[in-house]
């Protein structure tokens, strides 16, 4: 089936052509490991864990690269601050990382390069591209010529003339241009440092996913992701590097998530609403926030509230219970199908091929989701059905609501891990110890009624307890009762 994505160096959707039939490569730019994850870092994280799932659910055989950043401005100044040594720092907020992504069921990925583990890597790289005439030393500092690159700007649509230097990169009168950006800074007292053929030094920020995304995937590759902040200065300087190094289109699709705002105000420290995913974690279960990302689309706005998570922690215990009622239903003595339950096998057939349609159209996990809520309202309505008539569950329908739920839940990434004890499923402890034996004795009543194949008393016990809010299921061990 054909995969179309929105290319942000087209800015439009493309069919997804591998490079390699029946694989898939992609690079994600990492976090800076200077500070614990924030809500912003989790969104791209989420979403191409999403992406990795359905790629592979789909029959490609995925690589999937992330990086740290673990040379950066930003750690060495929280290790000068706390009087500790750099890598100290990398390694506190790398182990801090994979705690809050596990919480989030994001799966790991293949490879997790580091910057400081390929400094050799990189110093090829930058004198690779000082031979091809891309970039030039100067006084310790190697800088590259964006003039050099006829297409500089061909990712974020500008001219030359209309951009600025990166946050990043200290702005030098001595440069050729105040555009180009630094490969290697020379070596500052109290910085890291390595020895290279310019004098020791670091290497800048952009050429390290160069350098590590070719080392692992190639001089070209299908999928580079991030966030939208980093379409420019990043990745246009990214592409420059690449393609002046190789002489190669460096990735062919381009995908990029949307920002993230909070209560309709973008996300900045400077504006005090910048969150921690440890802290949102205090208040609200992984799997919630999890939800609420994945549930509007990966290139729209995300604006992030209580209000909106207690709206995903409310959807997310709907699908919940849904699950819960097929595990129900399927532990009921079964029966063969009726022209009801046919219809219903078709109706989630079709649910689920509109759910593998939206998440072929640029991974619309917002649109796939709500085929997952159509579900579990058809089947929470069958339960109801089947309780009123009092008649057996079709066991091939519960078994499509099983199999195709938990396919749809492996791709979104949520409720995998919900284990229904069959005792906590069907016989929930009742709100008081009178209702639970009320219940029991209307039970024992209809049991008795059945017995003496007085079957409209049992019929209308069920019904009037149905009216109640109280379902009665008929299994193998029994006849077992849940509150609606």
């Amino acid at each position: 089936m054909t995969i179309k994505v929105y290319n942000t160096l087209n800015n439009r959707k493309e069919e997804f052509v591998p490079i390699e039939p029946g694989k898939a490569k992609i690079y994600v730019c990492g976090v800076t490991p200077y500070n614990h994850p924030h809500v912003g870092n989790a969104r791209p994280f989420v979403t191409w864990d999403v992406i990795h799932r359905f790629l592979e659910h789909e029959g490609y055989d995925v690589t999937h690269v992330q990086n740290f950043t673990d040379v950066d401005d930003k750690i060495i100044n929280t290790a000068n601050k706390e009087g500790v040594q750099w890598f100290d720092i990398c390694n506190r907020y790398i182990d801090s990382y994979f705690e809050v992504m596990d919480k989030l069921n994001v799966k790991r990925v293949h490879v997790y390069p580091r910057v400081s583990e390929h400094i050799d890597d990189i110093i090829q790289t930058v004198q690779t591209l000082i031979d091809n005439g891309h970039a030039y030393p100067m006084d310790g500092d190697v800088y590259y010529s964006v003039e050099s690159f006829a297409d500089y700007g061909k990712l974020s649509g500008r001219n030359l003339e209309d951009m600025k230097a990166g946050a990043r990169i200290e702005v030098n009168d001595s440069k050729r241009n105040p555009y180009d950006f630094a490969l290697w800074k020379g070596a500052k007292p109290g910085e890291p440092a390595w020895e290279s053929p310019w004098g020791p030094g670091r290497p800048g920020w952009h050429i390290e996913c160069s350098t590590m995304s070719m080392k692992y995937l190639g001089k070209t590759f299908d999928f580079h992701g991030g966030g939208s902040d980093l379409i420019f200065p990043h990745h246009e300087n990214e592409i420059a590097q690449s393609e002046g190094c190789t002489g190669c289109k460096f990735v062919n699709y381009w995908l990029h998530n949307g920002f993230i705002t909070v209560n309709e105000e973008k996300m900045s420290k400077s504006l005090g609403n910048f969150f921690m995913v440890c802290d949102i974690l205090e208040h609200y279960e992984p799997e919630t926030l999890r939800f609420f990302i994945v549930s509007t689309h990966y290139r729209s706005p995300l604006d992030f509230s209580d209000a909106r998570l207690t709206e995903a922690d409310k959807g997310l215990a709907r699908l919940r219970a849904a699950k819960e009622t097929m595990e129900e239903l399927g532990n009921m003595i079964s029966a063969g199908p009726t022209p009801y339950s046919m219809a219903l096998r078709q109706k989630v057939a079709k649910a689920r091929e509109d759910f593998m349609e939206a998440m072929r159209d640029d991974f619309n996990t917002a649109l796939a989701i709500s085929y997952m809520f159509a579900i579990a309202k058809e089947v929470q309505s069958y339960k109801k059905a089947l309780a009123k008539d009092g008649s057996k569950p079709d066991g091939k329908l519960v078994a499509m609501y099983k199999d195709i739920f938990a396919e749809m839940c492996s791709i979104i990434g949520v409720l995998e891990n919900t284990a229904v004890k069959e005792e906590e499923a069907a016989t929930p402890v009742a709100d008081d110890s009178k209702t639970g034996a009320l219940v029991e004795m209307i039970i024992k009543l209809r049991a008795e009624a059945k017995a003496n194949k007085d079957y409209a008393t049992a019929d209308k016990l069920r019904n009037q307890l149905l009216e109640m809010g109280i379902t009665l299921v008929d299994t193998k061990e029994g006849v077992k009762w849940s509150i609606n």
